[in-house]
């Protein structure tokens, strides 16, 4: 297996660079025994009464600090993990490495060490302060046009602070869509896993078995709905990993949480049994790309996103969703 496997040929003008509105007005690919295009609104259709669908119900944080080196050139971070002063972070600016002084706003730091591609930097105050003053919601890297609302970036169900980039299947849903798909009798289980900023970094070996660090808790009320579903929709790839992380080897969920380093990608043997998956476009050569093709099958997957593209489908966290039935 290598990481080409999982390239695709995708135009810039495919990549959305907002959201549609109403969320729900996004396109909708049914991946089935064959391929069918509907509107997001139109998923209430392929549920049933006794049905579970899981979603992910972290919230984005305003982790982002811009701001500059001591010599003047610019800087940026993304703070992932904080303990006091010190935080864990991605940094964006030339030759970031261990003794460089940057200032935000009005507060000063200092890189202290250096991990693989992660930093931890000092601040003379604590860092959550720092970021309720002046810190601003983090986007991908290919949105380049400006958000209008930092809401849009938000599911509509988002509780728990702790992301620095959303679970983006389900940006699609509305609080109306929601409330049909409870009339219809499908019951809402709520997981949680933060997304850490290392879901847009490119993959460097695909052979290696673990991810960035990720934060998931599962409760044993949502424990037990899952369990107890008589079909299963996971919405988004980290909901699934959630499931996965926690699922005994029978397939049940266990009420549990903590961190996980779940990569997922073909050869993998899922623990839980899944009736369907519901997901947006993913990068070339993206780990959440081969989550989707360790689930369906790579070429199947690879076969759909063509498909998307002839088709003009938006792709990545603004773009269009797939409905995935097993």
């Amino acid at each position: 297996m290598k990481l080409s496997d999982f390239d695709y040929k995708l135009p810039k003008e495919r990549i959305a660079q907002k959201p549609v509105s109403p969320r729900d007005f996004s396109r909708l690919m049914i991946i089935n025994d064959k391929i069918e295009h509907r509107k997001f609104s139109d998923i209430v259709d392929y549920l049933k009464e006794g049905d579970v669908l899981v979603l992910n119900e972290t919230r984005v944080v305003h982790a982002k600090l811009t701001g500059k080196k001591e010599t003047g050139s610019p800087a940026e971070i993304i703070v992932e993990e904080t303990d006091g002063k010190i935080c864990r972070c991605k940094i964006k600016t030339k030759n970031p490495r261990p003794g460089i002084n940057m200032i935000f706003g009005q507060y000063k730091a200092k890189i202290i060490e250096k991990d693989d591609d992660e930093f931890f930097v000092e601040f003379e105050e604590d860092v959550t302060e720092v970021l309720k003053d002046i810190g601003k919601l983090p986007t991908p890297p290919y949105v380049k046009r400006k958000l209008d609302r930092e809401e849009q970036y938000q599911t509509v169900y988002s509780k728990k602070k702790g992301s620095v980039a959303a679970p983006t299947a389900g940006l699609h849903f509305t609080e109306r869509l929601l409330n049909k798909i409870k009339d219809k009798g499908v019951k809402i289980a709520k997981v949680v896993l933060h997304v850490d900023f290392g879901t847009f970094l490119p993959v460097r070996d695909i052979n290696k078995n673990t991810l960035h660090k990720e934060y998931f808790e599962v409760d044993k009320e949502n424990a037990r709905i899952i369990n107890n579903a008589k079909r299963l929709f996971v919405v988004g790839t980290t909901s699934m990993r959630s499931l996965e992380s926690v699922a005994d080897n029978k397939g049940k969920i266990k009420a549990k949480e903590g961190s996980t380093r779940l990569f997922i990608k073909p050869g993998y043997k899922f623990k839980v049994d899944y009736d369907g998956m519901i997901t947006n476009f993913h990068l070339p050569k993206s780990t959440l790309l081969m989550l989707v093709s360790a689930f369906i099958g790579r070429d199947k997957i690879l076969d759909a996103y063509k498909t998307a593209v002839s088709k003009k489908y938006r792709f990545f966290s603004f773009g269009d969703a797939m409905l995935i039935l097993k």
